[in-house]
């Protein structure tokens, strides 16, 4: 029974309802934490730009996280990973891009190493020196994306968005001219050379150059451009003239372009090359059409005569030299000099008045007529060509047409081609011949026996000089004297005479009187005096050395 008792006192399980989850309120931050971070993630995804490689031949100062990529000094990137390539022969850069830049990673985008660089023709990148290198960008053209690139090892000298236009040169070879080379018009420049290469052929240089808007406006089908480096130097009756374009086109080279003032509206330059002329000369040189060929034979040195030296006539120039050659006559074996020149007969009409230009065009426009003009001016006005000296300093010739009329008889060779002009000889091989002749003579003189022969005959001159000036010396000591003595008593005398003639002297008065005996005593000193100047006169006809010498020994 108790034990009953105590099984009543015992707690009763009851089974309770199922109560609702309960979260703590500590789960709360984690839980904003974790939302926070999914905001960010999704945000990053949505703002975070495209990641892309840049693969370099070497990235000098390009560092992850510190090296930008900017376009138009806006940073658009950041550099996060630099490593080796898998062969190890490269560098691959990888780079994060920000998103409002993304539309400007196409195929054809261009990154470089932007870092000083000091070369001939300028200074770039200076503003790195504090700020450290980036990675340069331009923009392509292509409508795909890319997120792999090929780095260039030189910034490129004109951009895409650099206005203005690029023109095609041809030149045989590229001279003093290097990328970034100063483009002149007028002596301004208005752009620079962007790049050269070899034609396809390798026989000449394809040279590209741009020139800055609004200054393309001034290249059309007649534009001519030349290689403006170095000095142009040219001498001429009023001295030396010696102009360039500038200090740089001087040190790295330039090229200008100009129009001559011969040519007319040209239309708008296409995709065409145009021709680089060595100077300015040849660039504005107006073309010639008529051009007449002829062969000229000469049988001297053709040292100092080359291709392009002129042709002139009575000292105007008509034409140039085309071609300095041999001719070989097989049969005499006779070897001589072969010239070919070309002359431009429209030189000559416009020297003309206007009358005589009217009939000259007619003839010269005719090649019969012209023919039969020339055969006439050598025929019977002797027109010859001559080789001639330039310059004596770097013995330079040329070839001129003059005329010589007492010169041989000779015809214009039509049976040749091109003809054949009649030549006289230059005077320089005469001139050397009697240079060397006259040498030749001198040097057989006996120049020792002269020069004795020479200071003998000064001794003697200097002898006779002495001789001279003590027989002076006697003279003015001896015989003047005594001369001046006589014509002093002779002028007393004549004094004398005067007053006796003229009745002024009152001792004439009587027969006895002493003006009477002192005129006969007068008359007598007259007398003597006449003597005295008869016998000094026969000795000085018979000895005239008296007058160097003195008297000798012999008594008056």
């Amino acid at each position: 029974m108790a034990e009953t008792a105590d099984r009543d006192d015992l707690p009763v399980a009851t089974l309770a309802p199922k109560r609702g989850l309960r979260v703590s309120a500590i789960w709360i931050i984690p839980l904003f934490a974790a939302i926070v971070a999914i905001g960010i993630a999704v945000n990053r995804v949505l703002n975070e730009g495209p990641t892309i490689a840049i693969v370099f031949k070497a990235a000098e100062g390009v560092e992850a996280g510190k090296t930008f990529i900017k376009y138009k000094d806006v940073k658009i990137g950041h550099v996060t990973a630099v490593e080796l390539s898998e062969d190890y022969t490269q560098v691959r850069v990888t780079a994060q891009i920000a998103k409002f830049a993304e539309g400007l990673m196409v195929a054809d985008a261009k990154f470089w190493v932007v870092q000083p660089r000091v070369t001939l023709s300028g200074i770039s990148g200076l503003g790195t020196l504090l700020s450290g290198n980036y990675i340069g960008f331009e923009v392509g053209t292509s409508h795909e994306g890319g997120r792999l690139f090929q780095g260039l090892e030189v910034a490129p000298i004109v951009t895409t968005d650099r206005p203005g236009r690029v023109f095609r040169l041809t030149a045989d070879d590229i001279g003093s001219l290097s990328v970034g080379s100063p483009l002149y018009y007028r002596r301004f420049q208005v752009g620079q050379v962007i790049a050269y290469d070899l034609a396809a052929d390798g026989r000449s240089v394809e040279i590209k150059v741009v020139v800055d808007a609004p200054y393309d406006r001034y290249v059309d089908t007649e534009t001519r451009f030349w290689n403006a480096s170095g000095l142009d130097v040219s001498v001429g009756a009023g001295g030396v003239d010696i102009r360039t374009e500038s200090v740089v086109a001087l040190l790295v080279g330039g090229i200008a372009f100009d129009k001559p003032s011969f040519a007319g509206a040209g239309e708008p330059a296409a995709d065409r090359a145009f021709t680089l002329y060595s100077d300015r000369t040849k660039a504005m040189k107006q073309p010639e059409s008529i051009a007449r060929h002829y062969v000229l034979y000469f049988s001297e040195s053709l040292r100092g005569l080359s291709a392009g030296a002129p042709v002139t006539l009575l000292g105007l120039t008509v034409g140039e030299v085309v071609d300095v050659a041999f001719d070989l006559d097989p049969k005499t074996l006779r070897l001589r000099g072969r010239v070919e020149v070309v002359t431009y007969p429209e030189r000559l009409v416009a020297r003309l008045s206007t009358e005589q230009a009217t009939t000259a065009a007619a003839i010269v426009g005719s090649d019969q007529k012209a023919g039969a003009f020339l055969q006439r001016m050598v025929e019977e006005r002797g027109l010859r060509a001559q080789l001639r000296s330039g310059n004596l300093l770097t013995g330079q010739l040329f070839v001129a047409l003059d005329f010589y009329p007492d010169a041989a008889k000779a015809e214009v060779d039509w049976g040749q081609n091109p003809p054949a002009m009649p030549t006289v000889p230059s005077i320089l091989p005469d001139l050397e011949a009697k240079v060397s002749s006259i040498l030749v003579k001198l040097d057989k003189l006996p120049f020792e026996a002269i020069s004795a022969d020479v200071r003998t005959a000064i001794e003697t001159f200097n002898r006779a000089i002495r001789d001279v000036a003590k027989a002076v010396n006697h003279i003015d000591q001896g015989i003047t004297p005594e001369l001046k003595s006589a014509i002093v008593e002779f002028h007393r005398t004549l004094d004398s005479a005067d007053r006796v003639l003229k009745g002024t002297d009152a001792t004439l008065v009587g027969k006895d009187a002493p003006g009477q005996q002192a005129l006969r005593d007068a008359l007598q000193e007259v007398a003597r005096a006449a003597r005295s100047l008869r016998v000094l006169s026969d000795y000085l006809d018979r000895h005239p050395e008296a007058l160097l010498r003195g008297k000798t020994g012999e008594k008056p």
